[in-house]
């Protein structure tokens, strides 16, 4: 398994069990702040509030594994916090299938993104899924989701396969653990029929040389913050 084949890695150890219990419990006061609906998906960007979520985004496990990935010099662009609350075997609350930079304006779409477990992430609540290999034919058409409950911010998703479905693999994480992911793999996640939440911090990074050409889904643009070696394009 390579991240270049299969447009991903999984399992890359981040925290200490120690760490992690210190993490989710920071997360638990920021939860208790503003409520299980914001903390669900409205949580955007928080690294420029909160100094626990910048401390993950500058990680050195993480930031090592993305310059083995991009190269030495690269942006984090964005953070965003994904919740999925356990709602027992009658859950509807999914992610559908999707490619990460399909809407963020970027020339080249070159991005990868770092999901890091701040729960235990598993098959019962809902882990991550994906679709080895499906990054390598570049950006696909996305859709309207047509079935109620998709987390997603814009209600996307990207048809794929009976043969795609077959190949889809989950990708479960003790807390503390991340995994990794090329911006055009196709991913989503079942719902959480457990009554565990399932919270993970996305972390989105790309290469200096990338620029904006469109506005992003949220019709903005970004901002994003050099995290490893020198900009020598000066595009944002």
């Amino acid at each position: 398994m390579s991240f270049v084949h299969d447009g991903f890695i999984a399992a890359l150890p981040v925290l200490s069990p120690t760490e992690a219990a210190v993490v989710r419990a920071q997360f638990d006061a920021l939860e208790a702040h503003v409520g299980q609906e914001t903390a669900q998906i409205g949580l955007l960007d928080r690294h420029t509030t909160e100094p626990f979520i910048a401390t993950l985004a500058a990680h050195p496990a993480i930031l090592d594994a993305v310059e083995s990935i991009l190269g030495p010099d690269f942006f984090l662009l964005a953070t965003h916090v994904f919740c999925k609350y356990g709602e027992g075997e009658t859950a509807a609350t999914f992610v559908a299938w999707h490619q990460d930079v399909t809407y963020w304006g970027l020339e080249p779409p070159v991005a990868v993104t770092a999901w890091l477990a701040i729960d235990d992430a598993d098959t019962k609540n809902g882990c991550m899924r994906v679709i080895p290999g499906s990054h390598t034919a570049g950006i696909r058409g996305h859709t309207t989701a047509m079935q109620p409950g998709n987390l997603l911010s814009i209600n996307q998703e990207v048809l794929i396969s009976a043969d795609e479905e077959v190949r889809a693999i989950d990708l479960p994480l003790a807390a503390g653990f991340a995994s990794l992911h090329d911006g055009c793999l196709i991913h989503g996640s079942l719902p959480n029929t457990s009554t565990r939440r399932r919270c993970g911090l996305t972390l989105r990074y790309i290469p200096t040389h990338v620029a904006q050409s469109a506005t992003n889904s949220q019709g903005k643009r970004w901002s994003p913050i050099l995290v490893r070696g020198v900009d020598r394009f000066q595009n944002f």
